[in-house]
């Protein structure tokens, strides 16, 4: 059985790359160019979700939120960005993500990463306010 990964970046280089990594470790990788469109396609065999945090039209941790919101079960979030800041990592951790990975990233890690978020399996996510 294929392993899905849901990439969420607004650059199509960082998608091209990450799906590169990732298909080349046997995984299955569906992209979004943004938090809108990964809703869309945030379906229930997606095993992981790997998401930047600034993209127009819907930013990672909106997405977060609204993913939240479905009270649905949830994949493991990684979120991938150039991103520091403690406050805005606290969020995304308070809505439901699992990690923070900081571009660039070696491929070996983002793939290690990946392999032990997907096996975790999903989980209802916790209210966040």
């Amino acid at each position: 059985m294929t392993v899905r990964v849901l990439v969420v970046d607004d650059s199509l280089m960082v998608r091209t790359q990450a799906k590169r990594a990732l298909e080349g470790a046997g995984f299955e990788v569906v992209e979004a160019a943004n938090g809108l469109e990964a809703l869309e396609r945030l379906t229930d065999d997606i095993a992981c979700v790997l998401c930047d945090v600034n993209m127009p039209t819907m930013n990672g941790v909106e997405f977060l939120e609204a993913a939240s919101a479905r009270g649905e079960p949830m994949p493991p979030v990684l979120m991938v960005t150039t991103e520091s800041e403690a406050n805005l990592i606290r969020r995304a951790r308070a809505l439901g993500a699992l990690g923070w990975m900081l571009k660039p990233y070696k491929p070996d890690s983002l793939v290690a990463t990946v392999k032990k978020l997907a096996a975790r399996g999903r989980t209802v996510p916790r209210c966040a306010s």
